[in-house]
């Protein structure tokens, strides 16, 4: 049973628009590069999702080990070539800084959060997910 559902539709593929259901998302998309008009893309997006979700994730998780933490998730989103296919593929590298712990607390949270991340069981096995830890 589904907690919560999100929706929204694209319409011309990278180089079309897309709109989420209550219309806070309504962003223009386009080919990074091409040199057309202003937008969004697809990597873009999933950066921003994942990061958020990480986020949140790794403050659940230092919430329920009683760590008072101030954190920050920066994703990065490449679009790779994958020459299984001749085709494409994403990888994902997330930047985290935690204040608050020690660099080795730090990273035993990390570690706990992709275990629970959403996002993260969603790519777990199908794309690359580095992640940088920095205790500040």
């Amino acid at each position: 049973m589904a907690i919560f559902t999100a929706k929204a539709t694209a319409q011309g593929g990278r180089d079309g628009h897309v709109k989420s259901e209550d219309g806070l998302i309504d962003l223009n998309l386009v080919t990074p590069g091409s040199g057309s008009e202003t937008g969004s893309n697809p990597e873009q997006l999933f950066a921003a999702g994942y990061s958020a979700c990480y986020d949140g994730a790794l403050n659940l998780v230092a919430k329920n080990q009683n760590k008072d933490i101030d954190s920050k998730v920066t994703g990065e989103v490449s679009l790779l070539e994958d020459k299984n296919d001749n085709g494409f593929k994403i990888g994902v590298e997330l930047n985290v800084e935690i204040n608050g712990v020690s660099q080795e607390e730090a990273e035993e949270l990390t570690t706990a959060a992709h275990q629970v991340c959403p996002y993260s069981k969603a790519t777990r096995g199908n794309i690359e997910v580095k992640i940088n830890t920095e205790a500040k």
